[in-house]
């Protein structure tokens, strides 16, 4: 089983990409299944193929699916859902406001990453590939197993004997509907599915995400934001990939400054994401639509390798908590402690050994906190954040250049 994620800035082309990777998946005889679970679907369009909530044969070992959410929220989260609906209703709620807001934010992307684990678990598929919402939705689901273990550990057993406890009594005094044993029997099932998925995505050996990035500033800048929040979430990045990058071959005067500046910006990325390979994908001729022309962009992406391989294993930054404090490590091989310099930022770390200068956006964890020391762990940089105190007082510890 092999499990990719394509994900993007709004409007990288992610959804081009992850189609073509399915087509070039199953021509190599893998049973590939590519999904959708960006509510604003496009996979249908871009293999040009009518698509629904289950999985449709579209091409040889090849299957489509843009997950249905109403009818999975109706399957799933029904009775939840009726207590919603009727707790809204109590509130003041028309009907129809009840009905639409009974829909909790994120709930279409949830369940449609819950999908992964049931396919996982059912052997149908040796490739399953997802194509995502934009960036910032998948960050927050993918970090929703994290804070939903936190409740269901901590609240979710006091709530629900408060509920057993006091609901009559408030139900009675007030009429305020309460939640049933059923509703927290759903919530709980949801809890198991959400950890099983969160086991499988961060299983390196079988999941990885993949970014898809365009060769400009503000997409540059929201990709490296995503990549930091992968590792520090666990989950592995095996490959970036640059799209439509204007070919050398383009003559046209309209487009020197456009292939100046993306000259510029590829030479960023390079810089900002290594060790994590990157390949490049061209401006395509024209537009992108069927399964031939996600063939032929394949073949321009991949070549003849399986674009199902891991590119990539382990991951090039990661954020643990040791003894109070936040510890970043982060992969500079072949380097001592005194060719590093390390540059703090707003909200941003620069790290340089000699002309090499890596970017990192911090997450808003440590987005306050000063470094406080660097040390030198074989292979990797080990960073530690404490409170914004006496920031600059802390060089001699370094051992570097701060």
């Amino acid at each position: 089983m092999r499990i990719i994620l394509y994900t993007g800035k709004g409007g990288v082309g992610k959804t081009s990409v992850a189609a073509a990777t399915a087509v070039r998946s199953a021509d190599l005889g893998h049973r590939t299944l590519v999904v959708s679970t960006d509510a604003a679907h496009s996979l249908a369009d871009s293999l040009d193929v009518p698509l629904g909530g289950d999985a449709v044969r579209v091409g040889q070992d090849l299957w489509g699916q843009e997950i249905d959410v109403l009818k999975e929220l109706q399957g799933h989260w029904k009775i939840v859902r009726e207590w919603l609906v009727s707790l809204m209703r109590w509130q003041g709620a028309d009907e129809l406001q009840a009905e639409e807001m009974a829909v909790l934010p994120g709930m279409e992307e949830l369940v449609g990453l819950l999908y992964i684990s049931r396919y996982a678990e059912s052997g149908d598929f040796d490739v399953i590939i997802v194509d995502c919402a934009p960036t910032g939705e998948t960050l927050r689901l993918l970090s929703f197993p994290e804070m939903a273990r936190w409740y269901m550990q901590r609240l979710f057993p006091i709530e629900r004997r408060l509920a057993a406890a006091l609901g009559p009594v408030v139900r009675g005094m007030t009429g305020m509907p309460m939640p049933s044993r059923g509703v927290f029997d759903t919530v709980e099932t949801l809890f198991h599915d959400l950890e099983k998925m969160r086991v499988i995505l961060s299983d390196p050996e079988t999941s990885s995400v993949r970014l898809v990035v365009n060769p400009e500033k503000m997409v540059i800048k929201e990709t490296q934001r995503t990549f930091t929040y992968l590792n520090l979430y666990g989950y592995c990045t095996d490959l970036l990939v640059c799209n439509r990058v204007l070919p050398a071959s383009l003559e046209d005067k309209f487009f020197d400054n456009w292939k100046l500046s993306q000259a510029k910006y590829l030479d960023m990325i390079n810089e900002y994401f290594d060790p994590i390979p990157i390949i490049k994908a061209p401006l395509m001729s024209q537009e992108v639509v069927g399964l031939e022309r996600l063939r032929e962009m394949a073949q321009t992406v991949f070549g003849e390798q399986d674009p199902t391989q891991l590119f990539y294993q382990g991951q090039s930054q990661t954020v643990t908590k040791e003894e109070g404090a936040y510890v970043m490590t982060v992969a500079v091989p072949f380097t001592t402690l005194d060719e590093i310099s390390v540059l703090r930022g707003d909200g941003e770390l620069t790290l340089q050994v000699g002309h090499y200068r890596r970017n990192i956006i911090l997450p808003r964890a440590l987005a306050e906190f000063a470094v406080v020391e660097a040390k030198k762990d074989g292979a990797n940089l080990k960073l530690r954040f404490q409170t914004a105190a006496g920031a600059g007082k802390t060089k001699a510890s370094t051992g570097g250049k701060t």
